[in-house]
């Protein structure tokens, strides 16, 4: 199976911890690839609609490389630490931009794994679920798991072996 993770974190901190462990789980008989927003040069979406003509967006920069990418696989996970009670830019950008081809992502396996500074039954958790509940319904994704772990500083993770653990068995299966 091919499986793309999206890390929508600039840091080298917990996100990365999680995606790492989740990873580890998944590397046998998996193919996997990271895209790292934050390299990437992907212009915000303009809404002007040309893509829905054209079958890619008109930007030209990193933006239908990614998509292909992202449409190629069998599972996307989605991995972001929480900017202001929501997903980060970076990832939100990447979404966005996903509008050109967004019915080839239709059925696709998905998951989901958020890191924020406050503890998991804070609402802004429960934000970002529902955010991605409704892409999910609207694309009729198979929503395999929604983690939330609470870190702060930037090894928290790391000494979590729980959580670490749970992550690489939702890898694995």
């Amino acid at each position: 199976m091919k499986i793309v993770i999206i890390n929508g974190s600039a840091r080298k901190g917990n996100v990365l911890t999680a995606i790492d462990a989740f990873q580890k789980g998944a590397a046998a008989g998996n193919d996997i690839e990271i895209i790292q927003p934050d390299q990437l040069h992907i212009a915000p979406c303009k809404g002007c609609g040309a893509c829905q003509c054209y079958k890619g967006c008109v930007d030209k920069d990193d933006t239908n490389a990614t998509i292909d990418q992202i449409v190629s696989a069998d599972m996307i996970v989605f991995a972001t630490p929480v900017y202001w009670w929501g997903m980060s830019a970076q990832l939100k950008q990447v979404i966005d931009k996903c509008y050109c081809r967004g019915m080839q992502l239709k059925g696709k396996k998905t998951g989901l794994i958020v890191v924020g500074g406050s503890p998991v039954d804070n609402i802004q958790y429960e934000l970002i679920r529902k955010q991605f509940d409704c892409m999910a319904d609207y694309l009729s994704w198979d929503m395999l798991f929604q983690k939330s772990y609470y870190a702060t500083a930037r090894d928290d993770l790391q000494k979590n072996m729980e959580a670490l653990e749970e992550l690489e068995n939702i890898g694995s299966c």
